[in-house]
Formats: structure tokens, sequence, C-alpha cells
């Protein structure tokens, strides 16, 4: 199982990885797709996302049974905590909380 979630990338790469996985929810991508395109559509989000970010999530014979990846600045940071992979949301200030809605937050890059 592979999970894709972008945020504020172009309606066209969305309509792309479409014809390769469903949509639930704006962004959020779930399919059942080979390694190797999986990572070829990795590589597709992360060159079309222009300023946007992405985190891929997908099944792997690890203790927590899957790795995850991101790029760009999401909303989220993935932290690595003694081999576990832990989803972090930083803090904001009061000036960040009313920037929120445009989607403001940490970067981080995991594999």
């Amino acid at each position: 199982m592979t999970v894709l979630i972008l945020e504020r990338v172009p309606a066209t790469l969305r309509g792309e990885l479409s014809r390769w996985m469903i949509e639930p929810r704006t962004g959020v991508f779930v399919g059942k797709v080979s390694a190797m395109v999986r990572d070829r559509l990795w590589d597709k989000a992360r060159l079309g996302a222009k300023s946007g970010a992405g985190m891929l999530l997908y099944s792997s014979p690890t203790e927590q049974g899957f790795l995850a990846r991101s790029f760009g600045d999401t909303s989220r940071d993935l932290v690595d905590w003694e081999g576990l992979t832990l989803v972090y949301t930083p803090k904001r200030s009061g000036k960040e909380k009313g920037k929120e809605k445009g989607g403001v937050a940490a970067n981080t890059e995991a594999t």
C-alpha cells in the first residue's frame, strides 16, 4: 500500500497522479503500485510540485511495517526516534497561527 500526501501543488500534477492512484481527498493519493512505479511517481511529484510539499508512506518489511519520505515545506515533520518514524507537528507562534491556512510549515527531508 502506498499513500502520497501533497500540499500546495498544481492541479495538473494531481491529475497526472490520479491516473495511477485514487484521490479520496484533495492531495491525498492511495494505491498499490510496484516499487519502480512508486519511485517514479515520487520523482514526478517532487519535480512537479514547484513550491509545494509532499510526504510518501509505503509498505516495507520494517518494525512499523512502512517507510516514509518527505520533501518541501510540509505542515508536519518526520522524525526518526530510535528507528521509529514519528510525525511531529511544530508549535506555531501567534504570527504563524494566522498564516496556517496558507500552509506555513517547517522543512524536513527523510528517506
